[in-house]
């Protein structure tokens, strides 16, 4: 898994651009805000109402499949 409730929300962007969707599918839009810098994506998925566990999954499940392309 490479993507952690731990890793901040910029760095995950920054990382894995495609990634940007999928925060959006979940309803997470501060991917470009000041605290997306800061904020890890768990703290970002909790202030939003977010499953953490589920957008991980997403997360992770994106970035594998665009390594498959």
């Amino acid at each position: 898994m490479a993507i952690t409730k731990e890793m901040k929300i910029g760095e995950i962007v920054q990382q894995y651009p495609q990634t940007v969707k999928i925060f959006f599918k979940h309803g997470l839009m501060c991917v470009g805000c000041a605290a997306a810098r800061f904020e890890n994506l768990e703290q970002g998925a909790l202030a939003h109402g977010i499953d953490v566990d589920a957008i991980v999954t997403d997360l992770n499940a994106s970035i594998e499949q665009e390594s498959k392309n």
